[in-house]
């Protein structure tokens, strides 16, 4: 008799976190990764001819928002299992991700042994979680304040105009401010962000649905 395999897709936009996770569940003999993709729109083509049991998807992806993907998948593709797989540690992330149908959440830290033993448990229809994102949630939960990124209104347009691609001097032309006041800003998002660049800043503000 033939042992079903568990068919899983891959969607990061990390090469070396793909690969990783192939070299992993390739060892896991009821698992078999019929895909890897780097970005959504490529990963819903595939998932229009194909049939997938479980998706380990990242939360920050190149072309879209991962739990605007959560949401797509679960509507055309509702019996297909979403598990986010992800270093966003942000207890509101997890809950958005869970409220867009996800079936578990994972931290990117999780052992071999605890990812098998999550999969597991998602096939199985449970909602299920690596051990510290079950500490997240259990933890007292902090004040909107503590737990969100707040904007001003003009830090969100420079934000905006930031991920769009604009330089300082266009968005200080833009707005009709100074260039120093559009460093200024740019300084303080990198800080509400504690990002260490542009592009982590854009990344981490997608994640969070400021973009």
């Amino acid at each position: 008799m033939l042992l079903y395999k568990t068919k899983i897709a891959l969607v990061d936009d990390h090469p070396i976190v793909v690969e990783g996770l192939e070299k992993i569940l390739a060892t896991v003999e009821h698992i078999e990764v019929v895909g890897h993709f780097f970005n959504g729109k490529d990963l819903l083509s595939f998932l229009d001819h194909h049939t997938v049991d479980v998706i380990l998807q990242d939360i920050t992806l190149p072309d879209i928002n991962g739990i605007e993907l959560c949401k797509t998948i679960k509507l055309h593709f509702p019996k297909t299992t979403v598990l986010a797989l992800s270093h966003h540690h942000n207890r509101k992330i997890i809950m958005d991700m869970l409220n867009s149908g996800a079936n578990g959440y994972l931290l990117k830290n999780i052992s071999r042994n605890e990812l098998v033993g999550c999969i597991s448990a998602a096939v199985k229809g449970e909602i299920t979680f690596s051990q510290d994102v079950k500490e997240i949630i259990a933890s007292p939960q902090l004040s909107t304040d503590q737990t969100a990124v707040r904007l001003t209104s003009r830090e969100k347009e420079v934000l905006e105009l930031i991920a769009s691609g604009k330089t300082t001097l266009e968005i200080a032309g833009q707005l009709h401010i100074s260039r120093f006041t559009v460093e200024s800003h740019r300084k303080n998002l990198l800080q509400k962000f504690e990002a260490k660049n542009v592009a982590e800043l854009i990344r981490i503000a997608t994640a969070n649905s400021l973009l």
